[in-house]
């Protein structure tokens, strides 16, 4: 009986801690409408600022208490500089484009702490008082853990009394119904975002700041903090504080006695959980159908087919794609091979992004599914490679049908995040199922037959195959069907009056770019004769999402192009740089600005621009 009583107090603390997390998030979302993926750099900010101030004090629970405070103040100052000098400049631009912005964030970040504190874990020395225990139950529970579960409501009632009883927060809960009213009251809406994101910040340097002593500082914990945060306000409700501390207390207990009763399923217990939540309640537990404020824009620009100049500038650049391998070198055909592999991937993704209008964070999962389904093909039933390659676009269509029929009544973040829970639902089967994948150390041999093993060769088959299904996934988006997708995503309800049926299409959608990522990751695992689970993870979901924003989601030709930007510029970097990241973020903040409709769709827009001039 102690046992249980003192799991579930761990699972209370721990509720506290993805609280003050997911408590800015949902601020800051609930207000300006930002999907602040930037939001884990924070909290990891918060943890090495908190780490270099805390370090320096005394060790009493005072001087803790204020060090917790400062870094949350000036995790809160960074923000402002976020907010001001980059978020005030793509308010109005739609969602998915401030995610890509402040992916770029994320990337400078990551260098920024890497150049300030060294790659070396920081843990912070606990003093007597930290270090404490209290007997219940004839069981030891630290101190520390009981200071924390008690911040959570803190937090929480601070936060209700702060947005229900102040002018401050009357006008902010103002400004997300109506902001054109609230402009025309004479209220500075600049100000007031700048201070609710400030606030979403400094709740987060809190939390990175409380968890040092559970903890260390290190470089992985924005990916972690994010995800974790993400998990928490979709379970509870886009928006909703109560909806995020009582989902941080569901999931937070849940791994408390998760990782004790199925200790094989902690990995993906919190993704399984959202799964469910968002299958039964599509709008999480105490959220509401989300809706566009008043005065808020967020569309997309009609599709149209290119110009017939731009066509043969396209013919011009496959001829020259064609003879590059005469060329190059053995890296650079082996980089180029990289690059139609991430085209075809990106352009899968397109196909649910653009026209479908169906966001994904989880994308790698149909790639994943595909490599791994072409290397089971050749080396646990000695296929060959031309078969091997049906053998993956069928698989990851399958599952994507499968996974479709639960899922497209979803829209919007619920959908990217449940897309998430999916993908990390299989990269888990793939980790933990180590007799039939391998594991960690993957399934290695999957080369490309005899005939196709000289690279030059490999690289013709992969240009062909990569372009061939380009073209055929473009000329669905210009068929009646293609038409009738975006006649969903545009205006669901006139959709289904004129006898659209926007399930069907939106599954339709998803099997096609599930199919197309699958042949990607067929292909990838022959280019790289082998597959690991890292061909499912998030951080190659991220990839394919920066690559369509970046090149633009108005047409095909927009993921095509972000997505050789990106591999390339991405490969360059890495051989002439260490902070790589910090150059390639700080690209991607400066496209975002210069760009907003993307590479692709900015250059065609100023293109028809100088034709009429």
């Amino acid at each position: 009986m102690g046992f249980v009583l003192v799991q579930f107090l761990t699972g209370l603390a721990s509720a506290s801690s993805l609280f003050l997390v997911a408590a800015g998030l949902t601020v800051i979302f609930g207000v300006t409408r930002v999907v602040n993926f930037a939001h884990g750099s924070l909290y990891m900010l918060g943890a090495y600022l908190g780490w270099t101030i805390l370090s320096r004090l005394p060790g009493g629970p005072a001087w803790f208490a204020g060090g917790v405070v400062l870094a949350g103040l000036g995790i809160a100052a960074v923000g402002v500089l976020i907010e001001v000098l980059l978020l005030q400049r793509i308010y109005k631009a739609p969602e998915l484009l401030q995610l890509l912005a402040t992916f770029g964030v994320v990337l400078v970040v990551q260098d920024l702490v890497l150049k300030l504190w060294g790659p070396n874990d920081l843990t912070l020395s606990r003093p007597p008082w930290m270090r404490s225990f209290v007997q219940i139950a004839g069981e030891r529970m630290p101190f520390y853990d009981l200071l924390m579960i008690g911040i959570g409501p803190l937090v929480l009632l601070a936060l209700w009394l702060l947005f229900t009883r102040t002018r401050w927060g009357t006008l902010v809960r103002a400004a997300t119904q109506d902001r054109e009213m609230v402009a025309a009251l004479g209220v500075d809406q600049r100000l007031l975002f700048t201070t609710v994101f400030a606030l979403g910040a400094g709740l987060a340097g809190i939390g990175g700041a409380l968890a040092l002593p559970d903890g260390s500082a290190n470089g992985q914990m924005d990916l972690t903090a994010i995800t974790d945060a993400f998990v928490v306000v979709v379970v509870g409700g886009l928006g909703s504080l109560p909806g995020a501390y009582l989902a941080s207390l569901l999931i937070a207990l849940l791994q408390a006695f998760g990782i004790v009763l199925l200790p094989k399923i902690t990995l993906v217990l919190v993704f399984v959980v959202m799964a469910v939540v968002l299958v039964v309640r599509p709008n999480g537990l105490l959220g509401r159908k989300l809706t566009l404020a008043r005065g808020e824009a967020n569309t997309l620009a009609l599709v149209r087919p290119a110009e017939p100049a731009l066509r043969w500038l396209g013919v011009a650049a496959l001829l020259l794609a064609v003879w590059a391998p005469w060329f190059v070198g053995p890296f650079a055909l082996s980089v180029m091979t990289e690059m139609l592999v991430a085209m075809l991937f990106a352009a899968s993704l397109h196909v649910m992004m653009g026209p479908g209008g169906m966001p994904s964070f989880g994308h790698a999962a149909w790639f994943g599914l595909g490599a791994y389904g072409a290397a089971f093909a050749v080396k646990g039933l000695a296929l060959s490679m031309p078969a091997a390659l049906v053998v993956a676009p069928f698989g990851a269509a399958l599952a994507a049908l499968v996974f479709g029929g639960f899922v497209v009544r979803l829209s919007g973040v619920y959908l990217a995040m449940l897309t998430l829970a999916f993908a990390q639902i299989v990269w888990a089967v793939m980790f933990q199922a180590v007799s039939v994948t391998g594991g960690d150390n993957g399934i290695l041999g999957v080369w490309p037959a005899g005939w196709a093993s000289n690279p030059r060769v490999f690289y013709w088959l992969t240009l062909a195959i990569c372009v061939a299904c380009v073209l055929v996934l473009r000329r669905a988006l210009y068929a009646p069907f293609g038409y009738a997708l975006r006649a969903t995503r545009d205006s669901a309800l006139r959709a289904e009056a004129i006898g659209l049926n926007a399930g069907s299409l939106r599954l339709v959608a998803l099997v096609i770019a599930g199919a197309a990522a699958g042949l990607a990751g067929g292909l990838a695992a022959f280019s790289k004769g082998s597959v690991f689970p890292t061909y499912i993870s998030i951080d190659r979901s991220v990839d394919a999402l920066v690559m369509v924003l970046l090149g633009g989601v108005q047409s095909m030709a927009g993921p095509v192009v972000g997505a050789l930007a990106y591999t390339g510029l991405f490969d360059m970097l890495l051989m002439v740089t260490d902070l790589w990241r910090l150059v390639l973020g700080l690209s991607i903040i400066a496209l975002v600005l210069v760009f907003p409709q993307g590479i692709a769709g900015t250059t065609y827009r100023l293109w028809l621009r100088g034709r009429e001039a």
